[in-house]
């Protein structure tokens, strides 16, 4: 049975996307069957591992809108090896379609159905903000993990992102849960990182992964050439850290799978 994680933050420029592709990545390369859906009509994890191939290509809008199947619109890559829903400027106007819709928070849900059990995992990519595209993620996901910038009100964007996980949880997902939370753009030289990281685990506890993504300019040029950070730079601080960073999270889910 696959596990549907939603990578989830409203503030922007918390290394989201980032989190998302390289998770996604690391995954494929100990054996997991990943497809990601990219649910920012910035398109960025699309563009990120040139998964638009095309003008004119199915993407997730064409599967929530325009009755696609979902099989047709998702790209098999083959470096990393994941499947990928991509997304382009035709979702911005996502949130008024789906305003007209019933059970509009249930539109990705309903779509991810049939091809569910044919991945271990499905990462979802949300948008920076807290509307119908990021609730019909969180109705769709089995869990939540929340990348966290290491900066001043950090934990103001994830206090937020609580509250709408708990309405989701009262209203369309009583059984979402937090998969964790992330330390992105960590930099260990800085007292400020360090403040921010402290304050974030004595909240959260375990909940908060050991492993730390720091500020790294591999991972800021990894996707303006399509590439994850492993292909792009295996040998990186970056590529190292996602690496903890997915055999941690496999680590955590082996419960999920009774292993």
């Amino acid at each position: 049975m696959g596990k549907i994680i939603a990578i989830s933050n409203q503030k922007g420029g918390v290394g989201k996307t980032t989190t998302a592709i390289n998770l996604s990545s690391g995954l494929s390369y100990m054996q997991k069957k990943v497809l990601l859906i990219d649910l920012d009509s910035q398109g960025n994890a699309s563009t990120g591992l040139s998964a638009i191939k095309e003008k004119g290509q199915p993407t997730v809008y064409s599967v929530l809108f325009e009755g696609y199947n979902i099989q047709d619109a998702i790209v098999h890559l083959k470096a990393p090896a994941i499947d990928v829903l991509p997304a382009n400027l035709t979702l911005s106007g996502a949130d008024l379609l789906m305003d007209k819709i019933e059970q509009k928070e249930l539109l990705l849900k309903n779509a991810i159905a049939p091809i569910k059990n044919d991945y271990d995992f499905i990462i979802i990519d949300c948008p920076p903000s807290l509307g119908l595209l990021n609730t019909n993620a969180l109705s769709a996901a089995d869990s939540v993990l929340i990348p966290v910038q290491c900066e001043y009100y950090a934990l103001e964007g994830v206090t937020q992102l609580l509250m709408t996980i708990r309405l989701v949880q009262k209203t369309s997902n009583p059984n979402l849960k937090i998969e964790g939370l992330v330390m992105t753009m960590y930099d260990a030289r800085t007292n400020l990182s360090m403040e921010v990281s402290q304050d974030v685990r004595q909240t959260f506890g375990k909940l908060v992964y050991q492993s730390n993504i720091p500020r790294n300019i591999k991972l800021s040029e990894a996707p303006s050439r399509g590439l994850s950070i492993f292909e792009y730079d295996v040998n990186s601080a970056g590529a190292r850290c996602y690496g903890d960073l997915t055999k941690e999270f496999v680590k955590r889910n082996e419960e999920f799978y009774g292993e």
